[in-house]
């Protein structure tokens, strides 16, 4: 299993990281936040629960903002919007 990085239109993302234990979907989240413009959005999947927590703190300490999350058959499906710089 990899992680897959791809764009997906015009200033939104989609980044899966299912199979991942802690701490490589948040680092691969924030990577992936560091290569996008502000106001673009990152769909991400991940498996972990344990990462839920990091990700969320992560968002909340750059001013990134979780605008939508999704939990189902035990995989998370969030949006993130990153965040412009201000």
């Amino acid at each position: 299993m990899a992680m897959k990085f791809e764009k997906k239109a015009e200033g939104s993302f989609l980044l899966d990281v299912t199979g991942y234990v802690c701490p490589h979907p948040q680092l691969y989240t924030k990577k992936a936040l560091e290569k996008m413009q502000e106001g673009d959005t990152l769909e991400i999947l991940f498996d972990n629960p344990s990462s839920a927590e990091s990700i969320a703190a992560m968002c909340d300490t750059a001013g990134n903002e979780i605008i939508e999350r999704v939990m189902e058959k035990g995989t998370y499906r969030w949006k993130i919007k990153k965040a412009e710089a201000g």
